[in-house]
């Protein structure tokens, strides 16, 4: 996994402005290998369902994986008659390869591909770019398993599909439904922070991407498309799934080993309605309070093996005291960096002494518990004890929570990432809806080489 490159920081979201005739602002891939006898139709009716709909002005890139076939004589022919159509030759296979070479080169804003069996129904690429152009997300993949859906495929492939998108939420914690559906797009200001850390040049470089843009904070916006199946697809499906299968458990490693840099994307979020300073309105309750209950399910558990451990050796006091005094310094340390987010070495001894202070007062409840059952009962089972253990700690896990956001770490709470040294200050953000709805309404006509009537007269 890369982990040499400084990927800098994630763009804040802005809508893009209204370009005019002649930048594109879609730059839509085609990679292909062999397909001479696909590549004209489908470029020829992309191209017409973009003039026809696309309020910007667009380009289409062939990308050429090494074809050995006529594929480089039509894609020149595509270009030398459409104005918008360019071809792009690399000497190497690759579908990852060639979409970081030609997105990696573009001046479009919005970087997006297709396949070339155009499977995928065209009415979705302008709702698949849209949340892009104006600002609302990162980047958008067409859907083949959305509820809305409407798919066409044999059996085979269904089941393929679903496992491998199982597999990729139990292994990978991936929120999004569908990897590898051949209809995506991405801010070129995002590809650029994120290319250089994908790794992989062939089918699973969009896991690889979407995997990494998610754990980075990016959103991820979510087509549902109309979708049929190419009976005739040279895709081998299973060199295919061992390839992707490698990649998840490398990229899993990297994420386990913490190799990959990504905590340096931090984005600026300046649209991020939860880093807005709203007073009496205490940020990231919830989030604590849920990682603090979990660190002290946790913490209750290793305490009770070790009080039943220590039982065996000595009285119950003194059980009680090793075993909280052990989990109190364990549990410190996990809510330090789990719960209230706490990194590095500044300040832990100081932490620690105060997570101290609270074991006393835990120290004391738990104790006074067990010295009041045993004034109630001369000799009480072992199960009658364990009872009232987790009653005295069950109180004193609340305090020490109040303890710890109030005392402990009473700076630790979430506000906006700090930006680098040197960087300008985030713009405001317009609201994306309505910046999407007046720049669509400012737009002029855009004439191309090819056509001398306008798209609005069309």
């Amino acid at each position: 996994m890369r982990t040499d490159s400084s990927p800098g920081s994630l763009p804040a979201r802005e809508h893009l402005p209204a370009a005019g005739a002649g930048t594109p602002v879609l730059d839509v891939v085609v990679p292909v290998y062999n397909e001479e006898k696909d590549l004209g139709p489908c470029v020829r009716r992309l191209h017409e369902h973009l003039t026809r709909t696309f309020p910007y002005a667009f380009r289409i890139t062939v990308a050429d994986n090494a074809s050995t076939d006529g594929t480089p004589r039509v894609a020149a022919g595509l270009a030398a008659d459409l104005g918008t159509v360019r071809s792009v030759r690399l000497e190497q296979k690759g579908r990852g390869r060639a979409l970081r070479t030609v997105w990696s080169a573009s001046e479009a804003p919005v970087l997006a591909y297709m396949d070339v069996d155009l499977s995928t129904d065209l009415n979705a690429l302008l709702p698949l770019v849209a949340p892009l152009i104006s600002g609302h997300s990162d980047l958008a993949i067409g859907s083949r398993l959305a509820r809305s859906s409407r798919v066409v495929r044999g059996a085979k492939r269904e089941f393929i599909s679903r496992t491998y998108n199982l597999i990729l939420r139990g292994s990978l914690q991936a929120r999004f439904s569908d990897a590898q559906c051949g209809f995506k797009a991405i801010r070129r200001d995002v590809a650029q922070v994120l290319l250089p850390l994908v790794e992989d040049t062939g089918w699973f470089f969009d896991t690889e991407m979407l995997v990494l843009a998610e754990r980075a904070g990016c959103r991820i916006h979510e087509v549902p498309v109309d979708w049929v199946d190419d009976p005739d697809s040279t895709v081998h499906i299973v060199r295919t799934a061992t390839e992707d299968l490698k990649g998840v458990w490398r990229v899993g490693k990297a994420l386990a080993t913490g190799s990959l840099p990504l905590d340096r994307l931090g984005r600026p979020f300046g649209d991020d309605p939860r880093d807005r300073e709203l007073s009496g309105v205490p940020q990231g309750l919830a989030r604590q309070l849920v990682g603090f209950c979990v660190v002290g399910a946790l913490s209750t558990l290793f305490y009770l093996l070790l009080y039943s451990g220590f039982r065996h050796f000595t009285g119950s006091q003194l059980a009680n005291a090793l075993a909280l005094l052990v989990s109190a310094i364990a549990n410190t340390a996990a809510n330090r960096r789990l719960t209230f987010g706490v990194r590095g070495r500044g300040g832990a001894v100081r932490h620690q002494a105060q997570g101290l202070v609270v074991f006393g007062i835990g120290l004391a409840l738990t104790s006074g518990s067990l010295a009041a059952l045993g004034a109630a009962s001369a000799d009480p089972d072992h199960s009658t004890e364990l009872a009232v253990l987790i009653a005295a700690n069950l109180a004193a896990t609340v305090l020490r929570f109040l303890l710890f956001r109030a005392w402990v770490f009473p700076d630790a709470e979430p506000t906006a990432p700090a930006r680098e040294p040197g960087l300008r200050p985030e713009p405001h953000l317009p609201d994306p809806y309505r910046a999407w709805s007046d720049a669509t309404v400012r737009l002029q006509p855009v004439r191309h080489a090819d056509t001398d009537h306008s798209r609005d007269a069309r």
